[in-house]
């Protein structure tokens, strides 16, 4: 099987386990990463296209950038299936496995730190509210990202799948670490009243604090869902040194299917959700 195929999100494989026929294996893994194309992009070109013409691109501009990176990780499955037929291209999904990899967790992590401090710091995020500090976390983000990448591109052609895997294990280790803090934070926060808090303004301050726990909640099971397989499946290759594309398959179902979270949400959120099942 040819792994490029599924090289835009696991470690690239040792050379024992690559063949060039185009199996069952290869079939679902294309299936998969053809849905996601189909359904990825529209959805969140539909979202982009909500927060623009919307009146929260101030607000939503980290979704905003998820968004973008969801529609790159998309396309770069179209890249994957396309490298099956064009090997000359197989380096491209090797280079974007770092915004893969890095993207989704840290712009997700990026949302829960404005509602952590909209909830707990309420001062510090008024201070913070203005579009430009949004700006400068998100300039940050991009250039970690393009370091992951470039990163991800040398491991993988140096072969060194070992220190590839324990690399974006870390990783997710570090940014689900970040969410159960805010997970826990914030719901420390909800359980506990504000001084001289009374009748409708302490509705309302709740209501906020269920709305930022319920997202970062949702947020923290998602990163859970998509990187956890990945990070055993890991760690198992690395204690058993066998590695073969089939041990990625249920890794890659889950990341996949948590790509279509963030579009859902918002499109719920905005109302969008219950026009586009009705049509």
């Amino acid at each position: 099987m040819n792994n490029s195929t599924v090289n835009f999100i696991t470690p690239e494989t040792s050379t024992n386990s690559t063949t060039h026929s185009f199996g069952l294996l290869n079939f679902v893994e294309t299936c998969i990463l053809g849905i996601n194309v189909l359904f990825g992009v529209p959805t969140n070109f539909y979202v982009i296209w909500l927060i623009i013409t919307g009146s929260g691109v101030a607000s939503e501009f980290f979704n905003l950038n998820l968004t973008v990176c969801e529609i790159v990780n998309s396309l770069n499955c179209l890249i994957a299936i396309l490298t099956c037929y064009f090997s000359s291209l197989s380096f491209l999904p090797m280079f974007l496995e770092g915004l893969t990899l890095t993207s989704r967790p840290l712009f997700q992590c990026l949302i829960s730190v404005e509602r952590y401090l909209a909830v707990v710091h309420p001062v510090t995020f008024l201070k913070y509210k203005p579009l430009r500090y949004r700006v400068i976390c998100c300039t940050a983000a991009w250039i970690i990202i393009l370091g992951s990448c470039f990163y991800c591109l040398f491991m993988l052609i140096s072969q060194n799948i070992n220190v590839h895997i324990w690399f974006f294990s870390t990783q997710f280790l570090l940014f689900l670490s970040i969410q159960l803090f805010f997970l826990v934070t914030v719901l420390r926060a909800l359980k506990q009243s504000g001084p001289g808090e009374r009748g409708r303004k302490r509705e309302e301050e709740n209501h906020m604090k269920r709305r930022a726990f319920h997202l970062i909640l949702i947020t923290t099971v998602t990163m859970t869902f998509t990187y956890v397989p990945y990070t055993m499946t890991g760690f198992c290759i690395i204690i058993t040194q066998q590695n073969h594309d089939a041990y990625w398959l249920p890794g890659l179902v889950c990341y996949v299917l948590a790509g279509f979270v963030q579009p859902v949400l918002y499109l719920q959120r905005t109302g969008k959700l219950s026009s586009l099942c009705s049509l």
